[in-house]
């Protein structure tokens, strides 16, 4: 496993690691596994940079994933929603699981899928900058598919020795003393952390700016946290449950919530954050800008208001980006937050916050990175009083355990 800061080369080492296995033999053909974006925009452009490979694209329709399978290709580039398709490695005896995370869930569908067929592949990476981005508890799935002697075959087993059920009910288990040292020290043989070394010193300030803002009317958000229920007119949304109102809060907090069994869709109550994204951007002289949301209708009210701006699926966006054409660019951090190079511009914006730790710092990791000329600016909207101040809160809370963990794995 390779673990290194987002922008820290992870490819770059993969590639000339991969490329040197060929020619001494020790692997004949190389299967790359990575979000499809990575697999589209940023294998293709880096192989050239580092290695003289030439990848083939299994992603797609059928009959082109059969092609890049069928192929002489020495590496094959595939992107994770296709290993429920795979029936066989046969031919391939060296795997890249880029952005390994996305494996650390061994009850899922696509952990299910590619853990079967593994078993005649030798030599299997993994790379990721958020090994532990949630918890300790995303530990156990990524060492499983790469070698399952680290932490053993059976998660139960692993959360009986490291963890303590503090509600068997909900299954909330929190790490005993000592854990995280522990599981460090078990899995530290077969982990690589990449040192920013002189890479840290030529990368460009990354400045943080919180951007705290009020609701218009803050009496629908307190109804809906108090009661689970809000009226708006003669229709009312109900959150179902304690997980619902938490979704329906954050939605809330930027100024709207969903109704999906009302005649209205989506009702709105307030506009201060994108009031406030109004004056950024005047204040920042109209700077190209990068902004990040969380739902469907907050994208919906940044076309209403910026009819020009592009999103992560119109042609050609990242070499358009990087070359200052695109004023405004909106994405998610799901589809667009994880190896896409966009470090030609330096200002973003998070109109709402992922809860995850990984989302959030690969979203920041798109402009901060290798290449990055200039400061990058990262604007957080926080609307003051809601559960946005707890997920900032939380992102922190899980940065602290990342941290550490890295630090026990780092050579003494």
């Amino acid at each position: 496993m390779i673990l290194a800061q987002v922008g820290a080369g992870k490819t770059a080492i993969a590639l000339t690691a991969m490329q040197a296995m060929l020619k001494d033999g020790l692997v004949k053909r190389w299967l790359v596994v990575a979000p499809k974006r990575v697999c589209t925009d940023v294998w293709p452009e880096e192989a050239p940079k580092w290695s003289n490979l030439v990848p083939a694209l299994a992603v797609g329709t059928p009959a082109q994933r059969k092609a890049a399978f069928d192929s002489n290709a020495t590496v094959v580039v595939t992107n994770y929603d296709c290993l429920d398709k795979l029936d066989s490695l046969a031919g391939f005896d060296g795997i890249v699981f880029d952005e390994l995370t996305r494996l650390k869930n061994p009850s899922g569908k696509r952990f299910k899928s590619i853990e079967k067929l593994l078993d005649n592949v030798r030599v299997r990476w993994g790379l990721t900058g958020s090994f532990t981005s949630n918890g300790l508890e995303d530990v156990f799935g990524q060492c499983k598919v790469i070698d399952q002697t680290l932490l053993g075959r059976a998660k139960g087993a692993f959360m009986q020795q490291y963890f303590i059920c503090i509600n068997r009910d909900f299954g909330q288990w929190v790490p005993a003393t000592g854990a995280l040292e522990q599981v460090m020290s078990k899995i530290k043989p077969s982990t690589y952390v990449l040192e920013a070394g002189e890479y840290a010193d030529k990368l460009p300030p990354c400045n943080v700016v919180e951007l705290r803002c009020k609701l218009d009317d803050p009496l629908p958000y307190k109804v809906m946290k108090r009661d689970y229920v809000v009226k708006f007119g003669d229709e009312r949304v109900i959150a179902q449950n304690a997980a619902s109102v938490t979704t329906k809060l954050q939605q809330m907090a930027s100024g709207f919530v969903y109704d999906r069994t009302g005649p209205v869709p989506v009702h709105w109550f307030s506009t201060h954050k994108f009031d406030r994204l109004d004056e950024l951007l005047d204040e920042n002289q109209h700077a190209n800008t990068l902004i990040w949301y969380s739902y469907q209708e907050e994208l919906a009210e940044l076309k209403r208001r910026y009819p020009g701006i592009q999103t992560a699926d119109d042609d050609s966006v990242v070499a358009r980006w990087n070359r200052g054409e695109i004023p405004l660019l909106a994405a998610h951090p799901k589809s667009f937050g994880h190896g896409i190079n966009l470090q030609g511009q330096q200002h973003m914006v998070f109109l709402s916050l992922p809860w995850s730790l990984e989302l959030y710092e690969q979203a920041v990791g798109r402009l901060h990175r290798g290449g990055q000329k200039h400061s990058v600016w990262v604007y957080v909207m926080l609307t003051e009083n809601t559960i946005d101040e707890r997920i900032w809160a939380a992102l922190h809370d899980k940065r602290a355990v990342s941290e550490i963990a890295l630090e026990e794995l780092r050579d003494d």
